[in-house]
């Protein structure tokens, strides 16, 4: 089987062109790829696949085999393949996802797609359809004890679930402590990404991500759009905001008056291999 291993600011995944590949079990093969030490590792595994909705569907693996509804450094580099490896010629194009259809922008450059900016859709407060157990139409600012622990929680699905934490001096926090309290917590059905975010100022944030499934990662694409969204129904920032990651930067707007959310970001290749089992 050949694949691609591709990253979007650190957020690896490998990636599998399945008009030429077949994958049996593909949620076994994410668990034993996605190894560190005895795959190829990575955050994932990511099949690119035909659709009959959009020019493309993509299927997502966490690392541990589950299925995930959406990435968004993942669809950037669904974004560069297509068009880096001759799939399409189109610089724009549409990806069917589990989160929904997602409409992308490439920006070319000697012929490879150096940026891809993604039309997130719009972000989802309905704790029903997030989905988190909660009483009122949204849950912004709202108190959960987890770990022992009480904090506030901004909840939002950009495709799927997360619960976004404000906190002053995430460098120095045991993410891998707290954490898994959050994914775990019975207020969510279908588990959690939750995100650390410190405000640096109205227009910069600094965030660390718990991906259910995968642990802590460098980058979650629809995290730093849910943080976005989560730092304006706050008042903290404003409608256009930078969001550091650990493993890089990426643009995040929010139009509301469209009620739309746009991410901007890199999308690279790591290398070209094959997989025999």
């Amino acid at each position: 089987m050949k694949f691609t291993k591709m990253q979007g600011i650190g957020n690896d995944y490998v990636y599998v062109n399945c008009f030429q590949e077949k994958i049996e079990n593909p949620s076994e093969l994410a668990k034993k790829i996605s190894d560190r030490h005895f795959g190829v590792g990575s955050d994932g595994l990511i099949l690119i696949c035909p659709s009959d909705k959009a020019d493309f569907e993509m299927k997502m693996y966490n690392a541990d085999g589950s299925r995930g509804e959406m990435c968004g450094n993942g669809i950037r580099c669904v974004a560069k393949y297509v068009y880096d490896y001759g799939l399409t010629d189109k610089k724009q194009i549409s990806v069917e996802t589990l989160g929904g259809i997602k409409y992308l922008d490439l920006t070319v450059e000697n012929g490879k797609a150096v940026l891809v900016k993604v039309d997130m859709g719009s972000p989802i407060l309905e704790p029903e359809l997030i989905p988190v157990k909660a009483e009122g139409e949204n849950v912004i600012d709202a108190s959960i004890i987890a770990g022992g622990a009480e904090y506030k929680m901004t909840c939002i699905s950009m495709g799927n679930p997360h619960a976004v934490i404000f906190w002053d001096g995430i460098d120095s926090m045991e993410i891998e402590k707290i954490g898994p309290s959050f994914e775990e917590h019975e207020r969510f059905p279908n588990r959690v990404n939750t995100e650390f975010v410190e405000v640096l100022d109205e227009k910069t944030v600094k965030m660390r991500v718990w991906e259910r499934g995968s642990g802590e990662t460098l980058a979650c694409g629809t995290g730093a759009c849910a943080v976005a969204v989560a730092c304006i129904l706050n008042g903290r920032t404003e409608d256009t905001v930078c969001v550091k990651l650990l493993g890089g930067d990426l643009l995040v707007q929010w139009d509301r008056e469209k009620n739309k959310v746009y991410m901007t970001g890199p999308a690279e290749v790591v290398f070209d291999g094959e997989w025999k089992e």
